[in-house]
């Protein structure tokens, strides 16, 4: 079981944890990540892991999926289950390229997923996008957090008014609805199953292609860079 006394304070340096039971993966991550200014922890197993995150509380964990003793979706779950690690981002770097192990890890609480083998440019460019995305959310969500802003975006939960730039949009219900939930994480892939039962409910019988037409008319009010489709598994708020 994961230890719940881990100490909060974040450190100055991004921390990146790898996790991955092949030493070439490990030095090859090691060495272009910490070029970068990361600081940059290993273990080559699960079991490790959950050791390491005990003490030492990462920004980012960057795992292999298939490892013995323990994969790395039960590695994830675990992680998804302490309060300590809840602001922890998790990305598999995987050789599997299937669609359904990609929802499977998403399933599992993974925030992204990268397919092996990967140029260390691209590496680092997605890495530095990952954590852009956590950062900047949380550097200007304002203490107020009904009020988030991502760029010309900002969202008032309270006030129920979405503004890009100095133009007001005109959002309906299940639009607002849609977009405060896509915001409350950014770069987490909405499943549409989920989207469906967060925003409309169970007792509400809708398609897959009423989710698709409020994606559409978001994107023709706010712009089309924000929301990105997954292909077969949902949707995600990209900034």
């Amino acid at each position: 079981m994961i230890n719940n006394t881990i100490n909060n304070q974040m450190p100055r340096e991004t921390r990146i944890l790898l996790v991955d039971d092949e030493p070439d993966i490990l030095e090859f991550l090691s060495y272009n990540l910490s070029k970068e200014g990361y600081e940059i922890k290993t273990a080559k197993s699960g079991k490790k892991a959950l050791k390491i995150v005990n003490s030492w509380i990462p920004e980012l964990i960057i795992m292999d999926l298939m490892m013995p003793e323990m994969d790395g979706m039960e590695l994830c779950e675990l992680i998804r289950k302490d309060v300590n690690l809840n602001k922890t981002l998790i990305v598999f770097l995987t050789a599997r390229s299937e669609s359904f192990i990609e929802i499977s890890v998403l399933d599992s609480g993974a925030d992204d997923y990268i397919t092996k083998p990967i140029k260390p440019n691209l590496l680092k460019s997605k890495i530095k996008a990952v954590l852009r995305r956590h950062i900047t959310t949380q550097s200007k969500a304002l203490p107020n957090q009904n009020l988030l802003v991502f760029g010309d975006l900002v969202l008032n939960r309270e006030e129920f008014k979405v503004t890009v730039g100095d133009n007001d949009m005109n959002l309906a219900k299940k639009e607002f609805e849609l977009l405060s939930l896509l915001t409350s994480k950014p770069g987490k892939v909405f499943k549409r199953e989920e989207i469906l039962r967060k925003v409309w409910g169970r007792e509400v019988i809708v398609g897959d292609r009423t989710i698709d037409v409020h994606i559409r008319k978001l994107r023709e009010k706010i712009g089309k860079s924000y929301i990105k489709t997954l292909k077969g598994v949902g949707y995600k708020f990209k900034y």
